[in-house]
């Protein structure tokens, strides 16, 4: 399920691109088979980055000189790469994990290249404030969301960094409902006939990409996509 889209944050041959959170890798294996990148994967879970691996071992190409891939175990707060490493950087559905988010931007920052680009996604502000008043344990539970953004405030965070922000839209409508389930039903979630059906859904929409959903899903994102996606470039004052 990829959140990123590419044709608004576009990968050149070479670019080192750093996947930060990158979870069990939709985005880092995604850059990797979208062009010819060195494709880095950050995470602070080794299970995560295990199973990243295991994914990845399906799209590996020949080892070549503009194109890579790679994984590492860190900190958001304290990235093992030097000053204006990055092409560009990706933080997808982090943020609202991350405590001192503002130093994690902070770092993102630092390790990206004057002109660089950067990508964020955190969850839309009113269906996530829908599962926060169904379940309680929807963001009690450890490593859970910490908070509700409001998109424009995090937007002007990252603005006074030295970013300028260049382009905005919403993923993820077909989800939105699915987590109101889970959260309706949290202790019963696993064994729920309706959030079962509903996850059947989302899984043959994921598998078999049909047209009609496409359309569906372009169309609710406006009104009910449940992740806002925001682009910035670093400005080269920054």
């Amino acid at each position: 399920m990829q959140t990123v889209d590419f044709k608004h944050f576009p990968l050149d041959s070479g670019d080192l691109v750093l996947d930060l959170g990158c979870g069990e890798g939709r985005h880092v294996i995604s850059a990797y088979v979208a062009a010819d990148v060195h494709s880095v994967g950050v995470d602070l879970s080794l299970d995560d980055l295990k199973t990243t691996r295991e994914k990845f071992s399906d799209f590996a190409e020949p080892e070549c000189d503009h194109k890579s891939f790679g994984l590492s175990s860190a900190n958001a707060l304290e990235l093992p790469f030097a000053d204006n490493t990055f092409d560009k950087v990706i933080c997808s559905e982090v943020l609202e994990h991350i405590p001192d988010y503002a130093g994690a931007l902070r770092e993102i920052q630092r390790v990206l290249r004057p002109g660089g680009l950067f990508c964020a996604s955190v969850p839309r502000r009113w269906p996530e404030k829908i599962c926060w008043a169904l379940s309680d344990e929807y963001y009690q539970v450890p490593g859970g969301h910490l908070r509700i953004f409001r998109s424009d405030e995090l937007r002007g965070e990252i603005e006074q960094l030295g970013f300028s922000h260049y382009y905005r839209h919403w993923a993820h409508a077909l989800h939105a409902p699915f987590w109101w389930l889970q959260c309706l039903f949290w202790k019963n979630r696993d064994s729920n006939w309706l959030v079962a059906q509903y996850h059947r859904l989302l899984v043959w929409d994921l598998m078999e990409n049909p047209a009609l959903t496409r359309i569906l899903e372009k169309c609710m994102n406006p009104i009910v996509g449940k992740s806002v996606v925001m682009y910035f470039r670093k400005e080269a004052a920054a």
